[in-house]
């Protein structure tokens, strides 16, 4: 059978102890490798595909413990899926019981470095020479040059707030939390929020202590316009699920890791 199988979990049933994958079929002509690696470079059909993919294993995640694979993790037929449990099994069953019980939360900073930015300042030219015959106490380049060092205070103080807020985040919220993992900041087109990405982290949680872990973060969230927190989740625990070792994939099995419809968080 030459048909294309798209796996987005493997999962542990209730009815017996062996191991499910969760799967779909899928066109080959999206999902071939040649065209797999065209289509993962259109952000629309990325995003499309990434939240098919999260609301399938969010379905699965809420009735037993899940592995979530990563996107367009695709199998040359059942035999390729077969063999994919086969030679992932001690993997496989090692992170079921491990994460089993437990969910990922999301946790960014977003620095806005300068939220009510001196726009006149900014816009207006340096001033001129200062007129002559003055007594030097109005001078409007002495006021110029002030403003621009306020504007570039103000800057550097919020930096060293959301700095330090980002360390007191990911030191508080990891006492909370049975694993952390802190992804590289978005930016660029992942980054979809405004601001500046100074945290981007996230925390394994049991699923019953999730209002805890929630409330904590809303007790170190700062009322300041320089800062602002996002939390997201709960998710399956795609961060923690520690699959670098399979790479004894089924024949043209393709595998891409793309951000986050997440996750990423």
């Amino acid at each position: 059978m030459n048909e294309l199988i798209y796996v987005y979990a493997v999962a542990r049933p209730f009815e017996h102890g062996g191991l499910t994958a969760v799967v779909s079929d899928v066109r080959a002509e999206d999902f071939e490798e040649a065209p797999l690696r065209r289509r993962l470079e259109d952000l629309e059909w990325l995003a499309e595909t990434a939240r098919a993919h999260e609301s399938v294993v969010r379905a699965v995640s809420a009735v037993t413990g899940v592995v979530p694979l990563r996107l367009a993790t695709v199998c040359r037929g059942e035999n390729g899926v077969r063999r994919l449990l086969d030679e992932g099994r001690n993997r496989f069953t090692t992170n079921l019981d491990r994460l089993e019980g437990r969910v990922e939360w999301g946790v960014k900073l977003y620095a806005e470095p300068d939220p009510e930015p001196d726009r006149a300042s900014a816009a207006e030219p340096a001033p001129g020479p200062p007129p002559r015959g003055g007594d030097g106490t109005a001078s409007p380049g002495r006021d110029y040059l002030r403003r621009r060092m306020r504007s570039r205070q103000t800057r550097e103080q919020n930096w060293a707030r959301a700095d330090a807020l980002a360390r007191q985040l990911h030191t508080e919220l990891s006492r909370c939390a049975d694993g952390q993992r802190l992804h590289r900041p978005q930016s660029g087109q992942l980054a979809r929020a405004s601001g500046v990405n100074v945290l981007n982290a996230a925390f394994l949680v049991r699923r019953e202590e999730s209002d805890a872990f929630v409330g904590q973060v809303e007790r170190l969230t700062p009322r300041d316009a320089s800062v602002r927190v996002e939390l997201t989740g709960p998710w399956a625990p795609y961060s923690f699920a520690d699959l670098s070792e399979q790479q004894d994939a089924p024949p043209r099995q393709v595998r891409q890791e793309a951000h986050e419809g997440r996750a990423g968080a």
